[in-house]
């Protein structure tokens, strides 16, 4: 069975590498790989897409079938952080052009540790910091995604949990046409002046229940709907890891990132 779901996702990145038209780099010196660039961006999404929590865990699985060393396994997933950008990249510009009119855009918090041991933390000093979201205050980074009505993901950014909302919303949708939602955090007039292009963009946010602002019957459809990406968050911090304290590298918790949005978007 394990077997079997490894085969069928390496089935599913083979047809996006060969639809794309994606090379992948090989090296041209040194050892041959022991885990090729496919079987480490396989097993990384088979970590995300089963119960593994761990890369030991994985590990221990597969080790029979590759018997290479941890440390070996460990280093090769982490370099298929890259491979896993590029085709998230391409697979944000294809949904691009042929997305619903109606999108959402939201952000939610990347703990990296408990926030007790934010002072002892250093692996990611260096871009993480304090934030404070609806559960309160967290040390790590945010993740701000662009979503349609229809699932497909348009738009991605990490970014550090002081960025101000609004200077992130038009940064990830500078590209991005129709009717762009989002909730009562991003709520700025000169915001939905600078988003309006006439017959080709509004943004819709949602106003504070203070505001003496009413709302049509459509916009009131469109507002519910934006529980879809916080489904969409949920969804990838319980069941795909996307939050994570246990790598002991950037580029480790890059990667976990990036191997969590990608099993989420092929599922």
């Amino acid at each position: 069975m394990k077997f079997l779901i490894f085969e069928n996702l390496k089935q599913s990145i083979a047809h996006i590498i060969h639809a794309y038209k994606l090379v992948i780099p090989v090296a041209l010196t040194g050892r041959p790989r022991k885990i090729t660039a496919l079987d480490s961006l396989t097993l990384a999404l088979y970590q995300h897409t089963s119960t593994r929590t761990t890369k030991r865990s994985l590990y221990d699985d597969l080790k029979n079938i590759w018997r290479c060393s941890y440390k070996t396994l460990v280093v090769s997933i982490n370099k298929a952080g890259l491979l896993a950008l590029r085709i998230l990249h391409l697979l944000i510009r294809w949904n691009n052009p042929q997305s619903h009119i109606v999108k959402y855009t939201d952000a939610t918090d990347l703990p990296v540790c408990l926030k007790k041991n934010a002072d002892k933390h250093r692996t990611m000093d260096g871009l993480a910091g304090f934030g404070r979201s609806s559960k309160g205050w967290y040390y790590g980074l945010k993740m701000t995604m662009t979503r349609d009505a229809d699932g497909r993901l348009l738009g991605l950014r990490f970014t550090h949990p002081s960025t101000n909302d609004r200077d992130i919303f038009r940064t990830i949708n500078k590209d991005i046409m129709g009717i762009l939602v989002a909730d009562a955090g991003y709520v700025s007039k000169k915001l939905e002046q600078d988003m309006a292009i006439e017959h080709k963009r509004i943004a819709l946010i949602r106003p504070y229940k203070t505001m003496k602002r009413l709302a049509t019957l459509w916009q009131l459809a469109i507002y519910r709907g934006r529980f879809r990406i916080e489904f969409d968050f949920r969804c990838l911090k319980l069941f795909h890891g996307l939050v994570t304290s246990m790598p002991r590298s950037v580029n480790g918790y890059l990667s976990n990132y990036l191997f969590a949005l990608l099993s989420f978007v092929i599922a």
